[in-house]
């Protein structure tokens, strides 16, 4: 059977996950290749939705799956171009922060999803496997986020938090030491042995907040030889991050 109605109950369920008031549980990966991904990864895939007449490389008979009309199909996508393909997904079990972790990034009312995409990303590409959100960081599984991790957003850990000083004050006496980025500082992050350290990244326009910068250990900034004083927020994180590495690899 192909749905045809924009009406049907099953299509009204998976548009509400457009919102973010609806996604506590599930929300929608969309694309050959994310929903190959979320496949191989074992993830908890609720439903497949496909578009009439699409053609598949992929066994799916393991999962439940309705096809649907092009106009509908449209409706559910959050692409110019879809591919014909989405799945509503479960999200993971919640999982605590993980404090035997060496470095942990944590992010500060980060607005842009795809600077946050891109930080998970990154992350996931130097073996990290948590971070630290702030209630009034992006929401990490919009569509914009999930499509910008390309697979990672499966592997890293997403822990979001009412109160990230408090947060950090629990790390703290776990015995990690807080770090900001900050322009108002002679300190290189170069300057610094990342070991057991929290990695605070802050809103684009505005930075890591007053609160949490007072109660930072260290405060360091991005060595810079040119005019220009800042760098866009997860271009940042990945020099941090791979700074870390770096020093992880020498050891």
């Amino acid at each position: 059977m192909i749905i045809s109605s924009k009406e049907n109950e099953i299509i009204k369920e998976v548009k509400k996950l457009k919102d973010k008031k609806y996604r506590k549980e599930k929300y929608i990966v969309e694309g050959m290749k994310m929903v190959e991904e979320a496949i191989s990864e074992h993830q908890d895939i609720e439903l497949i939705v496909l578009k009439q007449d699409i053609s598949l490389n992929m066994d799916l008979s393991n999962y439940k799956t309705i096809t649907v009309t092009e106009n509908v199909f449209n409706m559910l996508s959050d692409v110019d171009t879809p591919q014909g393909i989405l799945a509503v997904i479960k999200k993971q079990e919640y999982k605590s922060i993980d404090e035997n972790a060496d470095y942990i990034i944590a992010l500060d009312g980060v607005q842009d999803p795809g600077n946050l995409g891109t930080i998970l990303r990154t992350m996931d590409s130097a073996n990290l496997a948590q971070i630290i959100v702030s209630k009034n960081t992006v929401d990490a599984y919009s569509p914009k986020v999930v499509r910008s991790t390309m697979g990672s957003i499966y592997r890293v850990n997403i822990v979001e938090v009412e109160d990230l000083k408090t947060a950090l004050e629990n790390l703290s006496k776990k015995g990690f030491e807080t770090v900001v980025t900050s322009l108002d500082t002679d300190n290189s992050i170069y300057d610094v042995d990342y070991h057991k350290k929290v990695v605070v990244i802050g809103n684009e326009a505005n930075g890591v907040s007053k609160e949490i910068q007072e109660m930072a250990n260290k405060r360091v900034k991005i060595p810079m030889l040119g005019k220009t004083e800042s760098l866009n927020v997860s271009i940042a994180t990945g020099i941090m991050i791979y700074e870390y590495v770096r020093q992880k690899l020498q050891k």
